[in-house]
């Protein structure tokens, strides 16, 4: 078996692989969110690490299975997400500041102002936006708000790690530093094309090199976990943001292939190969995993609520008991009655890149019900990604006729349908849909073997379902057309006193 352990930004995961590439058993522990002002999201650092472990010792109590059959682990996590911790006893100084926190616009906004360049450095050498998204700002802000933090780390005493950091950290007990490609190009201290942390970036964001983890392939030998934890040592051998590791799992191993992850957030990759391709409309170029001693790039649009947008229908409106029956209301109406929900609850991501944005309902009268906001919010996730897609499209040139799918909001046909109609792209769902912790588990079995080659994955993947346009093109255009002006309505430019 082949052991992932899948941090995501709500809840951590563990799912045991067999030599086919299917789940034989999994684990999921759900962990705090905190919220401490508008727009600051945090975790503690603990409860993910504590989560994930008591996550993976249940799969494998579940299985049945002997740890000695686990031959790796692979690991992937919510990306940008920022830890700074005491190098001696492994203790986190600050709460992990999280990839939807918005806290630092302030400080961008101060820097571009300064130094406009600053922009085209950042995107030269990152293939990234000068965004409060990304780990850089969150970790300055750490080091200028917590006493002595800058000075402990410039004398060695503190780490900074995203999330697959921090749990390798944890699994070897202080024993392993080490990240891979594709999270180190998230934080803007990366230079994507030299492959190392850059002298100057670190320099503009005042970060000493002496905190940074060594970086790895996202396929190579990160360490073994201690004997404490799993009752042997086992050797973690792959690493992989979560998209990224998605777009592995999704067997995106060509130029050209897509996928798209609806998780808490929406996130679409197409693999560029080993061309890195800028992006002119609002993308984001980036690593997309190192493997076979090549590196593979990909252009990426972020949707910063997705499956988030359904779970506040869930917890803050009450529409719903549970996040799964939004597809049963959702058609129990033929339309949302007019009525567009633009979910930009902490600004908007790719193509738009606002973080002043703000979500807004629009077209409300009053034969608008609950099944119509529901539905009305589902279309939104739809919308979104369509924006991106469009975007994908005029970067390289090329029309894309199928999208592959996978995350939780995947399962549900009324989006997937509604997302093949919108795009005119064929939807196409694999029959496992966890393919963030498949495609960790893929690039740890490559390494150790235990999966022979790239093209034996590719014989693993299967299609459970695919999705065809049916929409009249008449009727598209107008709810494209409807969409864009409810999305203007949400622009912070448009929201600004004359």
């Amino acid at each position: 078996m082949i052991l992932a352990l899948d941090a995501g930004t709500t809840s951590t995961r563990a799912i045991l692989f067999n030599e086919e590439g299917r789940p034989v058993s999994s684990a999921q522990k759900e962990f705090p969110q905190y919220y401490p002002k508008a727009g600051y999201v945090e975790h503690h650092g603990n409860e993910i690490w504590q989560a994930e472990l008591a996550a993976a010792r249940e799969a494998i109590e579940k299985s049945g299975v002997s740890p000695s059959k686990i031959k790796a682990i692979g690991i992937t996590n919510q990306r940008e997400t920022t830890l700074v911790w005491d190098r001696a006893t492994g203790l986190p100084i600050y709460p992990a500041i999280v990839w939807q926190c918005r806290r630092t616009t302030e400080m961008i906004e101060k820097m571009t102002k300064e130094d406009p360049s600053t922009i085209e450095l950042i995107k030269e050498k990152t293939g990234l936006v000068f965004d409060p998204y990304f780990s850089a700002t969150k970790l300055s802000w750490i080091l200028d708000h917590v006493e002595g933090a800058r000075e402990r780390a410039e004398s060695g005493e503190l780490c900074f790690g995203t999330v697959d950091t921090w749990l390798i950290y944890n699994l070897t007990k202080g024993r392993c530093f080490v990240t891979d490609y594709s999270n180190a190009s998230r934080t803007l201290l990366f230079n994507i094309h030299s492959l190392e942390w850059d002298t100057e970036l670190c320099a503009l964001f005042r970060i000493p090199k002496a905190m940074l983890p060594e970086v790895r392939p996202s396929s190579s030998f990160f360490g073994e976990t201690d004997e404490e934890y799993f009752g042997r040592k086992i050797p973690i051998c792959g690493v992989a943001g979560d998209q990224q590791a998605a777009l592995f799992g999704q067997c995106c191993f060509q130029k050209g292939d897509v996928k798209n992850t609806y998780g808490t957030g929406c996130f679409m990759l197409m693999n560029t190969g080993e061309d890195c391709v800028p992006s002119h409309h609002g993308l984001l170029s980036t690593i997309a995993f190192g493997i076979n001693d090549k590196v593979f790039y990909a252009l990426e649009g972020s949707v910063y609520v997705a499956g988030a947008v359904i779970q506040w229908l869930r917890d803050e409106l009450h529409l719903l008991d549970d996040s799964k029956d939004s597809e049963y209301f959702a058609t129990k109406v033929k339309d949302t009655h007019g009525c567009y929900i633009v979910p930009a609850f902490t600004g908007l991501g790719a193509p738009y890149w606002d973080p002043e944005a703000r979500g807004s309902i629009t077209g409300l009268t009053r034969g608008v019900n609950k099944n119509h906001l529901i539905r009305a919010a589902l279309e939104s996730i739809a919308f979104q990604s369509r924006d991106l897609l469009n975007a994908m499209e005029q970067d390289t040139g090329q029309r894309l006729r199928s999208l592959r799918v996978d995350g939780g909001a995947s399962g549900n046909n009324f989006l997937m349908q509604f997302q093949a109609d919108i795009m005119q792209a064929s939807v196409i769902r694999p029959v496992c849909i966890e393919t963030t912790a498949l495609g960790a588990a893929y690039l740890a079995g490559l390494y150790c073997g235990f999966y022979p080659s790239m093209e034996s994955l590719e014989e693993r993947h299967h299609v459970e379902m695919e999705f065809f346009p049916k929409m009249l093109r008449e009727e598209r255009e107008m709810k494209l057309s409807e969409w864009k002006k409810a999305l203007k309505k949400s622009l912070s430019d448009y929201n600004k006193p004359e």
